[in-house]
């Protein structure tokens, strides 16, 4: 690494080495310039801090982005009488 800059697949990999340990402060700076520089790069750090915190279980609804709000309930009423409706038919 002789150049100023990372490139965004040197820093896919340094974002990934940062989860598992501290980078050195001259490649956490490259880092910052890079994420402020490239917006895509920005997303994918956030993106991969917002998993690791989900696998953690420490995510809020809020920044999951709108979570759906999902009940297994009423799909499941119906899927059983579909069921026994097609079961009454083929025994009848």
């Amino acid at each position: 690494m002789s150049h100023w800059m990372f490139s965004c697949n040197e820093v896919s990999q340094k974002v990934s080495e940062s989860m598992d340990r501290t980078l050195p402060m001259r490649h956490r700076m490259m880092l910052r310039f890079h994420f402020f520089m490239c917006k895509y790069c920005a997303r994918f750090r956030d993106q991969l801090l917002l998993i690791s915190k989900a696998l953690r279980g420490g995510v809020d609804s809020d920044e999951a982005h709108e979570t759906p709000d999902v009940s297994f309930a009423e799909p499941r009423k119906r899927i059983k009488q579909t069921l026994r409706d097609q079961l009454e038919k083929t025994s009848g």
